[in-house]
């Protein structure tokens, strides 16, 4: 009961503020560009707080913490308003009436937050905790795995791979990798001395292509805390890396050379978020930090529904001077619900097969 209702926490605080987080973003560029906001919702649902500010923005709470969003004045266009609408709507401060590059400033500001929350993250981890990194001293060996077979010691400094220096787990990692069943040297520094131990990587299929693998844990050691200004900078380059390697994984899923079945969902997120809280305060703003990247990057895909979507339409409308005929939006859009709405059936069924649902029930149907 404990393990759910720290899970609970840490899920409903790390999507809230994340989710906070992107709308504001949505809603300090509307602001900005002269929008009137009507509402601000944190959440779906009825609303457990509701209260409206001195320029008139109704704030919500809702017993939903899944999502969120603002609605923009006159958001909805002369074509979709109703009469109601179109009555209340205050001269200058709608939406649809702005130019198109305030709208798509207005649309672009929520994942801009979200890569703007990654760095702040980031660099206050730097700064107050120090700079986590994965070295290439060996912390521990798989039993009857390669590098068992060659010899490795918990202990050992990997300095070469056949030819090749390694400075650090980002170096040896790939280079791995890229050798599945390779027979090689591994050049280990023991005990102040060089040792050169032949080596036979073994091998494990990720999206029916062969990986190379070396079977050893690595010491993850932390360094000492940054000066401010290497902190921002090393947050900016952390998050440049994540971003990076987000979309490295997101190609490789597109191409098949890594399985969809690892692309998780809200019941993924919420158990991941469950246990950053377990290992402390800095696992979970660092967890928090890679999802925010994450929520960014999502929300620029170039689907229709998304903000990546919409700023589609707004590019092509600067480029032809016109809108994009509502017809071909509306069934862009539609197939943009349907991409968004499979995606989450499936990453949800992902999540629960992980879960070992689909095999307890088979199971107890037996």
């Amino acid at each position: 009961m404990h393990e759910l209702i720290r899970t609970l926490l840490a899920t409903g605080l790390v999507l809230g503020v994340l989710v906070f987080v992107h709308e504001l973003g949505h809603y300090l560029a509307a602001r900005w560009r002269g929008v009137h906001v009507d509402a601000f919702s944190i959440g779906f649902g009825r609303p457990l707080l509701r209260w409206h500010d001195r320029v008139g923005t109704e704030w919500r709470v809702c017993w939903i913490p899944i999502g969120g969003y603002v609605k923009p004045h006159g958001f909805e266009g002369p074509e979709d308003a109703t009469p109601e609408q179109k009555a209340a709507w205050i001269p200058g401060k709608t939406f649809h009436d702005k130019p198109v590059g305030s709208r798509a400033i207005v649309i672009l500001a929520g994942p801009v937050f979200n890569f703007l929350l990654a760095i702040i993250l980031f660099t206050g981890l730097f700064y107050f905790a120090g700079q986590q990194a994965a070295g290439r001293r060996v912390a521990g060996v798989v039993a009857s795995s390669a590098a068992a077979t060659a010899g490795l010691r918990a202990g050992d400094e990997i300095e070469q791979v056949g030819a090749v220096s390694v400075h650090s787990f980002d170096d040896l990692q790939p280079l791995i990798a890229r050798q599945p069943g390779a027979q090689t040297t591994l050049l280990v520094r023991r005990d102040g001395h060089e040792l050169s131990l032949p080596v036979t990587f073994g091998q494990v299929q990720s999206g029916g292509h062969a990986v190379g693998q070396l079977g050893a844990n690595f010491a993850v050691t932390v360094g000492a805390p940054l000066p401010f200004g290497k902190a921002v900078v090393a947050g900016a380059a952390m998050t440049w890396h994540v971003t990076v390697q987000t979309l490295a994984g997101v190609w490789q899923m597109l191409t098949g050379q890594h399985s969809a079945r690892d692309l998780g969902g809200t019941l993924r997120i919420a158990q991941m978020s469950g246990q950053a809280a377990q290992y402390g305060v800095a696992s979970l703003i660092s967890f928090m930090a890679l999802l925010s990247v994450n929520l960014g990057l999502i929300n620029l895909f170039p689907i229709p529904i998304l903000d990546g979507g919409r700023l589609v339409f707004y590019a092509l409308e600067a480029i032809l001077r016109r809108p994009v005929p509502r017809r071909v939006q509306e069934i862009s859009f539609q197939a943009g619900f349907a991409v968004i709405a499979g995606l989450f059936l499936f990453s949800t069924f992902n999540d629960l097969a992980s879960f070992g649902v689909f095999h307890w029930l088979s199971h107890k149907g037996g």
